[in-house]
């Protein structure tokens, strides 16, 4: 019948229907657009801090990551869209999963591009040592991450709150104190160690006078956060 859409004829039909979906995806989705403009900037960036082999491969690596994952996103919302037009608990989880991968692929992104420009931070000598992913500040990170991704396991189990609002435990008084525990690691003097542990009280405060959580679950947010962190310092420091 006229108008209807043909199979793509070959491998160069097929390589321009991939093409016209990524022209589509980055003319309508304005995330898409971002990341095509952020890519050609940090390409630009690896060429004039004269990145090594290696260092690029990283940087292509979280370019390919990030915007696999938002074509993969926006082809999964529009079929939703086409077999739900209307609103459906299971099409929104389905959504935000979607949106999940492409969190979830920008911070690998952010990750594989500090390792990336490490040597920029710190001594070449250090950022290329065995050791190298041991030092305080990665080892801080580090902590950080696994705090989250503890949280994120018994927010799931227990069934309460929202990611950033409210249930047991507490995200942001387990950063705040998993950061708080990494500062008394580093030799940066006893007054900045009571700044960042003030800090980090004042973070959990302010949520319960918020009413987002009540003192137990900043409790155990905060002991999440100090012990992971201590644990992951005394064992790998």
């Amino acid at each position: 019948m006229k108008g209807e859409p043909t199979k793509p004829d070959g491998f160069i039909g097929s390589l321009n229907c991939a093409i016209e979906g990524i022209l589509w995806a980055a003319k309508t989705q304005r995330h898409m657009f971002f990341h095509l403009v952020a890519a050609i900037l940090v390409l630009v960036a690896a060429l004039v801090l004269r990145l090594s082999l290696q260092e690029f491969s990283l940087l292509a690596l979280a370019i390919t990551l990030v915007l696999f994952a938002e074509l993969v996103n926006t082809a999964i919302e529009v079929i939703v869209d086409l077999v739900s037009p209307e609103f459906h608990p299971l099409a929104r989880r389905a959504k935000d999963v979607a949106a999940g991968a492409v969190l979830l692929a920008s911070v690998g992104a952010v990750v594989l591009g500090y390792l990336a420009i490490s040597r920029f931070l710190f001594a070449p000598e250090v950022a290329l040592d065995q050791v190298f992913m041991r030092t305080t500040s990665n080892l801080a990170i580090i902590s950080v991450i696994v705090v989250v991704l503890l949280v994120i396991l018994i927010k799931a189990r227990v069934g309460q709150g929202t990611p950033l609002h409210g249930g047991m435990p507490s995200g942001h008084a387990g950063v705040a104190f998993s950061i708080a525990t990494s500062v008394a690691f580093a030799e940066i003097g006893m007054l900045f160690i009571f700044l960042a542990w003030l800090l980090a009280a004042l973070v959990a405060q302010s949520r319960v006078l918020l009413g987002v959580h009540n003192f137990m679950e900043i409790v155990a947010g905060s002991l999440i956060g100090i012990f992971t962190t201590l644990i992951m310092h005394l064992a790998f420091h």
